[in-house]
């Protein structure tokens, strides 16, 4: 898909540099994205490079390098398993002191342009890498691609836009959304807008309230680090879940241009904002010690890392409108939670019961809902029909089917993005502003302790009373 811009963007990068080559996300995530979009012949010709502080070498990178292309080379054909053995052969390590001026710039003239700088870096330390950027030190071509959360708060999301444009055009910055891969998006996109049964039903008139859920049962894994400074609101809920809220109540863009398509997210996001007062719409939580999946899991304030005083919550919850002619009225509820007994990563639509129901008819009269599932990327639509026996009886049915599954790894369909010049998976400079505009006032509200941090047990579903509770 080719942007509207028609700008330098659409330049095929010709090198990748991977700051913080050493870290978790890249080992993890990064290289074996890498790896698989290379492998399936969508990345010829792109040289890899690494950077990274003290203790880590050229031998462990090109190891690190090595053994994730191998194992991605199992499948493929012989041409592409030469490309992905030439990579470890012909990648580098440098040494970097990121924060200090003009040793980036440095690094990035001594490759081969144009260059997609990837900021595997905590939040603070990328920040702190742009700031020691001066403008003119980067070719115009290179490539910025920043990891979220973008910023900690409003104030300094709007600070490090101010930044990057000075360094490259915004068409060159991505503030990449793994958790919205292309599949996902376009799934949703041609649900919603090629489909005459649904795209009319998406209203507040048909629609009481949308819920969108990633709970998982893993805990926090060694994480602590960045974790215990985020919580659940600022990892998931405003790095991603508020992108699946606006892809789910956007307008029908005019065309599936990154243009369209981003200007009208920015718009419905422009228009949210917390359902009522704080205090009665958000909910925040932290799990205790209990069992998840078999494993015991300890207590989250005994945690290796974490610093109980600062009351991180790892679940959720927050009641949001829309204020638009379209949706007001309706809820929009996003929860997100670790060390939960029952994973669900899904959007559930209920809409509004029929306005008369004929009288006679018997059994249990619920709601229709339509669920869509991330990872897996699954449909399925919840009717009332007559059941077999009493043709008098309501039973429920599900008509489900699985949604396009694309080849690539999340993070293949993230850099095949950057490398190609496509932002659709990208989040502009304002509406990254926007997601923190939402959730600052909840921030806030929680630091000053004037919603109550719950406690739940460690495999449990999360306190009881919540919206979002199916027990």
């Amino acid at each position: 898909m080719s942007t509207q811009t028609g700008n330098k963007a659409d330049t095929h990068v010709s090198t990748l540099l991977i700051l913080g080559a050493s870290g978790d996300l890249t080992g993890r995530l990064l290289l074996p994205g890498l790896a698989r979009l290379i492998g399936s012949g969508k990345a010829a010709g792109i040289k890899l490079a690494g950077a990274g502080g003290p203790g880590y070498s050229q031998q462990q990178w090109v190891k690190r390098v090595t053994d994730i292309c191998q194992a991605s080379a199992e499948g493929a054909t012989t041409h592409r398993k030469a490309a992905l053995k030439a990579i470890p052969k012909h990648t580098s390590f440098t040494e970097l002191d990121v924060t200090k001026e003009g040793e980036l710039a440095k690094l990035v003239s001594s490759l081969e342009a144009p260059v997609a700088l990837y900021f595997a870096l905590p939040p603070a330390v990328t920040q702190k890498a742009c700031e020691a950027l001066k403008p003119g030190e980067l070719p115009e071509s290179t490539v910025l691609v920043m990891e979220k959360p973008f910023g900690s708060d409003q104030a300094s999301a709007a600070n490090l836009n101010r930044t990057l444009i000075r360094l490259v055009p915004e068409e060159n910055i991505h503030r990449v959304d793994h958790f919205l891969g292309k599949g996902t998006v376009f799934n949703i996109l041609g649900l919603r807008f090629a489909n005459r049964l649904l795209e009319p039903l998406f209203t507040s008139e048909h629609v009481e309230k949308v819920e969108i859920f990633y709970d998982e049962y893993l805990a926090l894994e060694n994480r602590a680090g960045y974790y215990d400074s985020a919580g659940a609101l600022r990892d998931m809920i405003q790095s991603h879940l508020l992108q699946v809220l606006a892809l789910l109540s956007m307008y029908a863009p005019s065309t599936l241009g990154e243009r369209d398509v981003r200007d009208h997210l920015g718009s419905v996001l422009r228009a949210t904002a917390v359902a009522g007062e704080i205090k009665d719409s958000t909910r925040r939580a932290r799990y205790t010690a209990g069992t998840s999946k078999g494993r015991k899991v300890p207590d989250y304030a005994s945690e290796d890392g974490v610093d109980a005083s600062r009351n991180t919550e790892t679940l959720a919850e927050v009641t949001l409108a829309i204020n638009n002619s379209r949706w007001a009225g309706t809820e929009f509820i996003l929860r997100a939670g670790k060390a939960l007994g029952t994973p669900r990563k899904e959007a559930v639509i209920t809409f509004r019961p029929v306005n008369h129901l004929p009288t006679g008819f018997k059994g249990a009269d619920l709601p229709t809902t339509l669920r869509i599932g991330f990872g897996p990327d699954t449909l399925q639509l919840d009717l009332d029909v007559n059941g077999p026996g009493d043709m008098y009886t309501l039973n429920r049915v599900t008509l489900g089917t699985e949604l396009n599954s694309p080849d690539l790894l999340p993070y293949g369909e993230v850099l095949l993005g950057v490398l190609s010049g496509d932002p659709t998976l990208s989040v502009r400079g304002d509406t990254a502003e926007e997601c923190w505009r939402i959730v600052d006032p909840i921030l806030a509200a929680w630091a000053a302790n004037e919603v109550p941090l719950q406690e739940y047990k460690a495999g449990g579903n999360g306190p009881r009373g919540w919206k979002s509770n199916s027990d």
